[in-house]
């Protein structure tokens, strides 16, 4: 799936009838409708041609596009395509990972966390993989900090105290980045906020996360990326967002 951004920047750029109605295909989520398309291309800044025969257009595309049950739909062909023109889409299961994180972002009430968040999708869906990892991580924490606050707080304190009798008492968010990021996990699995392998999980995306936050030689590749944030949508996201 593409932003809206890229739609209104590649509609207008000079390339193909063809490939013009693959990039508005590329912004669905579903099989969609030739009206829907026309409809979708006019909120990117173009008005299909009468001229134009959308469906015969997309019949003779070669399996770029087909035509399902639900509607017209692009297929990783067609997908793959869009890249080679230099549209940045990941593959399917980027895809669904980046339209399930921006169903996650519509429920963020609090509007720091909404930033973190939104920036590591932008990332993410622009292949700026490292960024994504960062961001992603960053806007993870922020959640179950919030969450913390919010529903633990009083439990956290104790435990923290317990472990470290130096520890002062948390009374805002921000006291509780106080706190190094790996003692936090432990505090709250402790608490019972997360379980044991919920935070051996975090924990990795926790050294993913500052390995991709110096420069250095480690490569990262789409697959990785969509796991650690994937990890982070099931775990972190969909259970503690608010």
């Amino acid at each position: 799936m593409i932003s809206k951004t890229d739609l209104k920047t590649w509609l207008h750029r000079d390339i193909s009838r063809l490939d013009k109605l693959l990039v508005v295909l590329a912004t669905f989520v579903e099989g969609c409708q030739v009206h829907e398309i026309g409809v979708r291309a006019a909120e990117g800044g173009m008005r299909i041609p009468k001229t134009w025969n959308v469906s015969n257009i997309l019949r003779r595309s070669k399996g770029l596009a087909i035509r399902t049950p639900s509607g017209w739909e692009i297929t990783e062909t067609g997908l793959e395509r869009l890249r080679q023109l230099g549209l940045p889409i990941g593959n399917s299961a980027q895809a669904k990972v980046a339209t399930e994180l921006r169903e996650e972002l519509a429920k963020i009430g609090n509007p720091d966390t909404y930033a973190f968040v939104e920036e590591a999708i932008k990332c993410y869906e622009a292949h700026l993989f490292r960024s994504a990892i960062v961001m992603s991580w960053l806007a993870a924490v922020d959640v179950l900090r919030q969450h913390v606050f919010v529903n633990h707080l009083k439990a956290f304190n104790t435990e923290a105290k317990r472990v470290d009798l130096k520890w002062k008492t948390a009374k805002t968010t921000d006291d509780l980045g106080r706190m190094g990021e790996a003692d936090f996990l432990d505090r709250i699995a402790a608490i019972s906020v997360i379980g044991k392998n919920v935070k051996a999980e975090l924990a990795a995306c926790l050294n993913l996360r500052n390995g991709c936050s110096h420069p250095n030689s480690l490569k990262i590749g789409a697959n990785a990326v969509t796991y650690h944030i994937e990890l982070l949508l099931l775990n972190v996201f969909k259970p503690f967002s608010t």
